[in-house]
């Protein structure tokens, strides 16, 4: 009996080894396709009768067009070419009442009727227009040709160009004046040549006579070397308004190829480095019935001059008060025409305004200022490349937006007229993707009121009150309203369940039908795990949100690793599938092994609001480490990892956190494995870095502090070093240049290895599969007794 035990034990022992070999690197590493097939991209037919997705059920090199029609729901059926080409554009403009569609293509103006499904061609330009849009009469609709705005008239079949804007200058009409020399000469000829001088006199008399009776020259707009951009026709026809904008040539990066197919090592461009001049960009107002063109003025808005607060951390420095570069986007002009408004984005990133625009004469009357002493942003907030969330109520009176005032990016509306302000959601949780029903009474707008980790559709009365859940699935509902609402079909996954298409009906409570079923035979055969979403105590005494992934107490080593994500702006602990789903399986494969793994929403991270989202502001390395640290701290004390065998890893930023902790955190972190790092953010782009840590020659304290190339000296413990070498994100250039002061400095517990044919993310099954044997490696031979 005893040694039936002794071999019933061995065999349960041998059997948990095959369960913890089960996945390898060289699986989860291997091309995607492996997992299954999966949707995206949601959309519908006009009438609600069919959704398209993306999908590739056939293992094609890439995804194609799938429908599904929902009187056979059961059925996928590839689209064809001719059906894929003719669907109504996402851009197409509606009529108020939703019944009519105007678009172009391949120089063509053609009306849709949703009911009949009938397209009519109204005109043939035989080149590019754009930007077709119905006006306030709506027989109207005007497009977009050759940087002009042209109106056609269903009616009368007319077509009138409006605006007479020309590149370059205005043409001198002087005439060349002569030398002195060749001034005397004909003097003397026409005094001396009796028929000649005749002559001359009546061409003088022939150009007088044809100026006098010829039609007067349309008024004209020379852009000088400015560009054009975002023409637009007001409602009601009075006015044009356009963007100017003037480039500037900021010195470019290259990135080298050493292996290029010609055999030659040839430059990639890349981006220019924090610190470019900005683009500056004006909105005009072409006032057609004045024929005259002027500029909208941003001089009186509030706070315009306001100096952002951390120059006093220079107080040897001369800060200049001045008028503060902005970027306008719209206008975006009511239904009726009656009103214009802006949204104004300041190029230091510290305010936003949105104001109310007099076309008549350009001023602005400010409606609401959001400023953040870090920078604005936040869901829906959007910047000057636009995205923001902004639109019209039915009153053609009361604009909506959203704003980070409570700390939450929520949902207002505020009349033009009296400028009163109305937050209509609000609560500790954030607001995405809000839209006016089709009878104009509703709002469905999605959130993450129920968990920071989960998204819902709500339907909510247009002026606030009680949110009404629509999906009820836990995870990630990403829901898309059929045209006639009646339908919703969602893009649905869960922590360790994939995407898959969803049907169900508009009603709250209403049961989900699953359209899709895509994950492989060989990716159902593993248990994938459910991470437990929990929160740590950090130094300062704030929660911080984690997913956790405990190994078995028989198959527990006692060390931990932790993932640090990238982006620094992402949410990675919820309850969806992850877009690091590379990653997530690498954690399944160290829990096999017996590691404990911890993967943080640390500071900076998206989904808590604002705070959250700016509490690396002037410090990147600061809390966002700290709560690393902190999360290593929670393990050793809760979960039995040992204090000397915690390692973390992480790539793009979380390959700088990596860095930054192995230089600064050393009694805390054995070893690190940093992928694709920015090593000193002085050499990283503008838009992202310049919200951060401003500018380097303005403020050099955030990035001396920020900056991990600064503290190389502080390494102890092992060091991988993993960077694609066509990497035009994040420079190959970054690690070289930390490789040479490791050198220097006499480290020799680092090893750096380099993927000549990668960019920022990687493609190649082979790079990923070395690079994660790389990590494994690591972790093993170095946290491992």
């Amino acid at each position: 009996m005893r040694r039936f035990s002794l071999l019933l034990f061995v065999t349960f022992i041998s059997f948990q080894g095959l369960i913890a070999q089960s996945l390898t690197v060289d699986k989860i590493m291997q091309d995607p396709k492996w997992m299954g097939v999966y949707p995206s991209n949601i959309s519908w037919d006009e009438k609600g009768d069919v959704v398209y997705f993306n999908y590739n059920p056939d293992n094609h090199p890439a995804d194609s067009l799938y429908k599904i029609h929902l009187n056979e729901p059961d059925k996928i059926v590839k689209v064809g070419n001719e059906e894929k080409k003719n669907r109504i554009p996402s851009n197409a403009s509606s009529n108020i009442a939703k019944t009519k569609k105007t678009y172009t293509r391949d120089g063509d103006l053609i009306l849709f009727d949703i009911e009949s499904g009938e397209k009519s061609i109204l005109l043939s330009m035989g080149e590019g227009i754009s930007n077709a849009r119905f006006l306030k009469n709506e027989n109207r609709i005007s497009f977009v040709l050759n940087n002009n705005i042209y109106v056609f008239d269903t009616q009368k079949g007319s077509l009138a160009r409006v605006t007479h804007i020309k590149q370059g200058k205005k043409p001198e009409e002087k005439e060349a004046k002569l030398s002195a020399k060749d001034e005397w000469l004909k003097e003397d000829n026409l005094e001396l040549l009796g028929v000649v001088r005749e002559r001359e006199e009546k061409k003088e008399l022939s150009k007088t006579y044809q100026k006098a009776t010829k039609d007067p020259e349309p008024f004209t707009f020379y852009t000088d070397k400015k560009q054009v951009n975002n023409l637009q026709l007001s409602p009601d026809e009075k006015y044009v308004s356009f963007s100017l904008i003037e480039r500037v040539d900021n010195k470019r990066t290259i990135v080298p190829d050493y292996t290029d197919a010609t055999g030659y090592t040839t430059d990639i461009p890349a981006r220019t480095k924090v610190g470019d001049d900005p683009i500056k960009i004006e909105m005009a107002i072409y006032n057609l019935k004045k024929d005259t063109v002027y500029m909208v003025n941003t001089s009186k808005l509030p706070g315009i001059k306001d100096l952002p607060d951390y120059v006093k951390d220079y107080p040897e420095k001369t800060w200049e008060e001045k008028e503060r570069e902005l970027v306008l986007t719209g206008p975006y002009y009511s239904n009726d025409g009656t009103y214009a408004v802006v949204n104004a984005y300041s190029n230091d990133n510290k305010d936003r305004w949105i104001s109310l625009v007099d076309m008549e004469t350009g001023e602005l009357k400010n409606l609401d200022r959001q400023r953040d002493e870090a920078w604005v942003a936040g869901p829906g907030i959007g910047g000057s490349w636009g995205n923001a969330v902004f639109g019209w109520l039915p009153d053609n009176k009361n604009i909506y937006f959203q704003s980070e005032t409570t700390g939450y990016s929520h949902l207002y509306t505020l009349d033009v007229r009296s400028g009163t302000k109305r937050q209509l959601t609000r609560g500790e949780f954030e607001v995405f993707s809000p839209q006016i029903s089709k009878d104009g009474k509703y709002w469905y707008l999605t959130t993450s009121e129920e968990h920071p980790g989960e998204r819902h559709l709500y339907m909510m009365p247009l002026n606030g009150g009680r949110m009404e859940k629509l999906t009820n699935m836990v995870g990630n509902n990403d829901a898309s309203l059929s045209p006639d609402e009646k339908n919703i079909a969602v893009l649905y996954s869960y922590s360790n369940k994939p995407w898959e298409l969803y049907l169900q009906a508009n009603e709250p409570g209403a049961e989900p039908k699953q359209l899709t079923d895509g994950q492989s035979e060989d990716f159902k055969a593993y248990e994938w795990r459910d991470p437990e979403l929990i929160k740590f105590q950090a130094k300062d005494g704030t929660e911080v949100p984690a997913r956790l992934y405990k190994p078995s107490t028989r198959n527990r080593n006692g060390a931990a690793v932790i993932f640090v994500h990238g982006a620094g702006y992402l949410q990675n602990v919820h309850k969806w599938w992850s877009s690091y789903f590379r990653e997530y399986m690498f954690h399944n494969l160290l829990t096999d092994l017996g590691y404990t793994v911890l993967d943080i929403d640390y500071r900076g991270s998206a989904g808590y609001g604002r705070d959250w989202r700016t509490g690396i502001y002037r410090h990147m390395g600061g809390l966002d480490l700290s709560d690393q640290v902190d999360g290593a701290n929670y393990l050793i004390a809760n979960h039995n990892v040992e204090s000397s065998k915690v390692g973390l890893y992480g790539g793009s930023y979380g390959g700088f956190i990596t860095l930054m902790a192995m230089f600064n955190e050393a009694e805390t972190f054995t070893s690190g494995a940093a992928l694709r790092s920015v090593t000193d953010w002085a050499h990283y782009n503008h838009g992202y870095t310049s919200n951060i840590l401003n500018e380097p020659f303005n403020d050099p304290i955030a990035y001396r502090r920020s900056s991990p190339i600064y503290f190389a000296d502080g390494l102890k413990g092992n060091l991988l070093i993993a960077h694609g070498m066509l990497d035009v994100n994040v420079h190959f250039q970054d690690v070289v240049r930390l490789a040479q002061i490791l050198v220097e400095l006499g480290k020799d517990n680092w090893e750096m290895a380099v993927y000549p044919v990668e960019d920022h993310g990687f493609v190649e099954p082979s790079s990923w599969t070395d690079e994660y044997k790389r990590i494994l490696k690591l972790f093993n031979n170095t946290l491992l007794d």
